[in-house]
Order: C-alpha cells, then structure tokens, then sequence
C-alpha cells in the first residue's frame, strides 16, 4: 500500500529552526521594548467559552471562528483575540491591583477565515494594554511602545507610519455638518471602508443613508481625504464641541513629538476602526509605500470590558500581528538570519579520548557554554566542516600529542588563530 502523507492544514504555519529564530527575533523585540515601558507579560489558556466572543463582537463572529462543542457540552472557541480573555482575567482582580494596569501579552490566536497576503487562520500577536487611566497619556503610551517596538527591529519612520484619528473629534465634525446623532454609526461604517469603496459610491451613501445634501457630503469626502489638523482647526476650531476634542488631539500628537515620534503619526479621519467599541483615539500603523494591510491597530476601547462581563474602566490598546510585520522585514531586508548559539565544537581525532571530550562539553555547558561534536568517529575534516555549519565560534581539539601533556588546541573559526590551552581550564 502506498504511504500515507499528510499536508499541513491551509492558513497554517511550520516553524523549522530558521523560521522559528526569526519569529523569536520578532518576539524579542516586543518582550524588549514592552519591559522598557514597564509592562508585565501575561497569558490565558487558547480555548474560551464561545458566549466570551459573541457578547463582544455579535453572532456575526461565530462564522470566523474554530469552534465546537466539548465533551462536557460547553460551546468553545478557539480565541480569536486576547482582550475578551484579558477582560475575563481581570474580572474582579483588578479592584485590588494598583492603577494603571500595565499588561502585555503575545497570544497564538485563530480566525477561520480566507487565506490571503498578510492574513492566515493562525497568527501571533503582540497584544499592550493600559487598564484604568482615561486620560490622553494612556493613549500616548501606548502608541508609543507600539511605534518603538518596531524601531527596535530596525524600522524608521521612512519605512512606517502611524495613522491616527478620534471617534470623539470625528463625530463632533460629523454633527456639526449635520449628521443626526443616531446615523453616526452608520457614518463611521461609510468612513471606516471610504478607502476601498469607489469614491462615488461613498457619496452616495453619505447622501442618501446619513442625510447629507450633496454639498455637505463633497466637502466631508474633502476634509475626510485631505485633511490635516490645521484644515479641521481652521473650519471647525470655533466649535467648542470640535475645540475640546482638538485639545485632546493637539496634546496626543504634541507628547508624541516630545517624545521623539512626531515624524512617525499623521492624522487622518478616515482611521475609525470598524469596531463598535472603539470609544476615543484609534490608531492604525501601515508601510509607507502602502502597499501591505495595517501591520498594528489599536486605540481606546472605554467600555469593552464591562460589555464582556467586567466592572467599567477605561482602557486603551493595541495588537500587532507577526504576519504582515514579518513580511514587510523581509521585503526590506531586516529579517536577521540564523546566528546558532555554538561557542565550542570539539574535534576528536582519536576515540580514546571521546570520554574527555564529553567531560570537557559537560563542564563548559554547566558555565553556560554552547557545545557540540560529533556524535560518531568521524574524519577530522568531517568534522570541521560540522563545526563551520553548526557556526562554532571556535573549536578545541584533542590531539594525540596535546593530550598527553595535558593540552587542547584551541582554534578561532574567524581568524583560524590556534593556541594551546592546559585540559584543566577547559574540564
């Protein structure tokens, strides 16, 4: 009978040795930066009750999910996103822990969705959330680690930038051109998809589905395409409505420039986040040739987690997905290769000192040392190629004539300089 193979299910991901470095080298600079700002990791387990999603996303989401019924008939899901799991987490924790919480997280989530460029059925995911601070420095904070987190895997601002916007300002300019306050959500899902709609079809839509007359709705389609904070404040800035929540933006892009990331954030009005309950400031970080889906979302989500069963607090996050950023580090070279971490590789030339070689490797890996030989008599060419490939610094030899006088020659693999060192400083 022919045998039997198995192909790896679509949307999914192996990780041999070269790709799993790269992905630790991206894990690496998130767990970096978020210690830098003074973030602790967490996790939950990757299967929650279905209920958890549903409460925050609607039934709509179940479509998307890996879900099932367990054997002791609870409706799971495999988690598709951290912040319901991290809402649960807190749940009454959180009255006895010190304000703001600070919590990071790097989760392995599932969505059964189309496979495409940028998006998979699986994906890793750098989750920062600030819980229990409403005001704008949260917000900055947060952004903030977002925005280092890719500088420290060698992106500048030539490469990236973030998008910013406020539901709050937006749907003050929304209202003072007229929008009633109960077509604002259907506004923002116009707005949220105006980049990917053709720009008549938008129009209509702003006519016709939130009661703009055709003037209003052109100089709208403008501001919203073209418009930067001096054009909002020049139309609008007389507005007290409008001036409070410039204020708030004035002061979030201010502390950004302070903080020497001003060149990376452009405002943008047409950044909404397509979910409901996002409340203030969102975000959404993108290459600057355009040419990739957002690499980062985020932004202020005040009243999610009592949605999902929480007490109120306010709160603002984000998540980043390895996907799309690993793409984009590829594409501009940034993907740092495999560096094996082998300090020594021990050459035996003869069999009869195989059992010294094992005592040598065992006292420099208890110091720490990275170790390696051959695991059968080998050649000695043989094996020094196998030191060259398992990338050995450098290599101890135990000939025949240095062993008897208690010796090892000790050779640097980049310079190919040799010296002799005494066997006890080596076991």
């Amino acid at each position: 009978m022919p045998k039997q193979t198995f192909a790896r299910l679509p949307g999914f991901r192996d990780f041999p040795p070269e790709d799993l470095a790269f992905r630790e080298h991206i894990f690496g600079a998130w767990r970096r930066v978020s210690v830098r700002y003074g973030f602790q990791e967490y996790d939950g387990p990757p299967l929650e009750p279905l209920d958890l999603y549903v409460e925050k996303s609607g039934e709509e989401i179940v479509g998307q999910l890996y879900h099932f019924q367990d054997k002791g008939d609870r409706k799971v899901a495999l988690r598709p996103e951290m912040t319901p799991s991290l809402a649960r987490i807190l749940g009454d924790r959180h009255r006895s822990m010190a304000k703001p919480i600070r919590w990071f997280s790097i989760p392995h989530l599932f969505r059964y969705e189309r496979q495409q460029k940028g998006r998979l059925r699986e994906h890793f995911q750098w989750n920062v959330d600030v819980i229990g601070e409403e005001g704008v420095g949260a917000d900055v904070e947060v952004i903030a680690v977002a925005l280092d987190g890719l500088r420290d895997l060698g992106l500048d601002q030539g490469d990236v930038h973030a998008r910013v916007s406020d539901r709050r300002l937006l749907g003050a300019i929304l209202s003072a051109i007229g929008v009633e306050d109960t077509r604002l959500p259907i506004a923002f899902a116009i707005i949220d998809k105006i980049e990917r709609t053709p720009a008549d079809r938008s129009l209509d839509r702003l006519q016709t589905e939130v009661g703009l007359d055709e003037a209003r709705a052109r100089s709208a389609f403008g501001l919203l395409d073209q418009g930067g904070l001096d054009d909002v404040k020049s139309e609008f800035g007389d507005l007290d409505k409008v001036g409070v929540e410039l204020e708030r933006m004035e002061e979030y892009i201010g502390s950004l420039q302070a903080m020497g990331l001003g060149d990376f954030v452009d405002l943008d009005l047409r950044i909404v986040r397509g979910l409901a309950y996002y409340t203030g400031i969102v975000f959404e970080i993108f290459d600057r040739k355009g040419e990739s889906r957002a690499i980062c979302g985020g932004g202020r989500y005040d009243n999610l987690l009592e949605l999902v069963g929480g007490d109120p607090l306010p709160a603002v996050g984000f998540g980043m997905g390895d996907v799309v950023l690993g793409e984009l580090l590829r594409e501009l070279d940034l993907a740092d290769p495999v560096s094996p971490e082998v300090d020594y590789f021990i050459v035996i030339i003869g069999e009869e000192h195989r059992e010294l070689a094992y005592a040598i490797a065992r006292s420099q890996r208890d110091k720490g040392a990275g170790v390696q030989y051959a695991l059968r008599e080998q050649p000695v060419r043989k094996q020094f190629t196998a030191a060259g490939n398992a990338g050995a610094r450098q290599v101890i030899v135990l000939g025949p004539d240095e062993v008897a006088r208690e010796c090892a020659v000790l050779r640097d693999m980049a310079s190919g300089e040799e010296r002799e060192v005494p066997l006890k400083e080596l076991r």
